[in-house]
């Protein structure tokens, strides 16, 4: 009998079916899956990781007769079930942890501003519960950062990038402290933009050359900021201060190249811009998910092509919230990766490109052994009149 219970029930000696669904490609969530929990510092992990779990009680300890069950299934859980089910418990999540973010971030730039020292230890408890997420379900937060207004771009835009650094860094196999500076100098590496004058940072069409020289200015402004706090280490320094080289040596304040720039600040021009192109401004409608990824694959000596290589893993070849055509016909939006195969994800069909006729969403796992569908290509959303279609992998969730 397979049975759902929180996490904070399991105990050793319980057979673990399935997770709801922590960092998918992560070597530890395949490596304790069906199997039997028998490792203390594995569950205290689990337990802090994600909150939910499937057990098979036929291979394994039963819960006590007090135990919560969530959900109960005789012999299989439908992937298609847990799936939206994880997705959309995780999307909740991530929901309010961006809107605690973004009032977070927003009173570190704001004290900033003001001459006074941040809070070191907020930065960390945000990063943590940011990073938290992530390894509950690496695309939720990340997917849901993008859908940002214009109000809130900046201090939305410093939370994004943060969740993509320590997306990015995780997929890198960097060591625990290395994925919490990544964090913390995704968060941190736009701060300098808060001496900017208000009238250019909040514009609302394309700067003039001098407002652009201006604008250049930040990363110096952000270093001045925090060099004056001495709980941020130099590697999130030299993110806020090189997050625009690039690695042919155009890039700006110091026209650095290759090995020059340091390995943390390669990976924030790469999630900087990324999210920066993804975004809707005033003046211009971001790309969505899979253009953004196609564009800045072809800028040659832009990025450091390894860091890109590492970063199409972290998203997705087919980032959430890609619009695709399937091989049956039928339009779909790209919900969650593949467990397996970056090429096919798991999608919601939900338009017939024959008729053009909207039908109700099905999820569809294109990675699963007897699904014979599958993508034929991107889409736009504006060749089919689709206004909307965050609404269909975010739900609830998008703003």
């Amino acid at each position: 009998m397979l049975r759902k219970i929180a996490v904070s029930d399991l105990t050793l000696g319980m057979y673990i079916h399935e997770f709801c669904r922590p960092r998918a490609h992560d070597p530890f969530w395949t490596l304790h899956v069906e199997r039997e929990l028998s490792d203390e510092a594995v569950l205290q992990r689990i337990q802090a990781s994600t909150r939910e779990v499937w057990i098979d009680t036929r291979l394994g300890k039963t819960p006590d007769e007090h135990t919560p069950i969530l959900a109960v299934a005789s012999t299989h859980v439908p992937a298609s079930d847990t799936t939206a089910t994880c997705i959309k418990e995780e999307l909740a999540r991530a929901k309010m942890i961006c809107g605690r973010a973004k009032d977070a971030v927003m009173t570190m730039f704001t004290d900033a501003r003001m001459g006074r020292a941040m809070n070191a230890k907020d930065v960390d408890l945000l990063v943590e519960e940011i990073s938290t997420s992530i390894m509950r379900h690496p695309h939720a937060l990340i997917s849901l950062s993008r859908l940002k207004t214009s109000d809130e771009y900046t201090y939305m835009h410093s939370v994004a990038v943060c969740a993509l650094m320590v997306a990015l860094a995780r997929q890198m196999n960097l060591s625990e402290e290395q994925v919490r500076d990544a964090g913390v100098a995704g968060l941190m590496h736009d701060v300098g933009k808060m001496m900017i004058s208000p009238t250019i940072l909040n514009k609302p069409d394309r700067l003039t050359y001098d407002e652009y020289e201006a604008m250049k200015h930040h990363p110096q402004a952000g270093l001045k900021i925090l060099q004056d706090c001495q709980q941020v280490t130099n590697a999130v320094r030299d993110v806020c201060l090189h997050h625009h080289e690039k690695v042919d040596g155009s890039g700006y304040p110091h026209g650095l190249k290759g090995d020059e720039i340091s390995l943390f600040a390669k990976m924030g021009a790469i999630c900087d811009v990324y999210d920066a192109v993804t975004s809707d401004r005033p003046y211009k409608r971001g790309w969505d998910a899979a253009q953004s990824i196609r564009e800045m694959a072809s800028w040659k000596g832009h990025f450091d092509e390894k860091i890109f290589q590492h970063f199409v893993k972290t998203v997705g070849i087919y980032p959430v919230g890609a619009l695709v055509r399937l091989k049956s016909e039928r339009l779909a939006v790209v919900v969650e990766q593949g467990e397996k195969s970056l090429l096919h994800p798991k999608v919601k069909a939900f338009l017939s490109t024959r008729t053009r006729i909207a039908f109700e969403p099905e999820l569809v796992d294109l990675g699963a052994p007897d699904e014979q569908d599958a993508i034929l290509k991107y889409e736009l959303a504006e060749s089919w009149g689709l206004e909307d279609i965050d609404a269909l992998w975010a739900g609830d969730a998008a703003p």
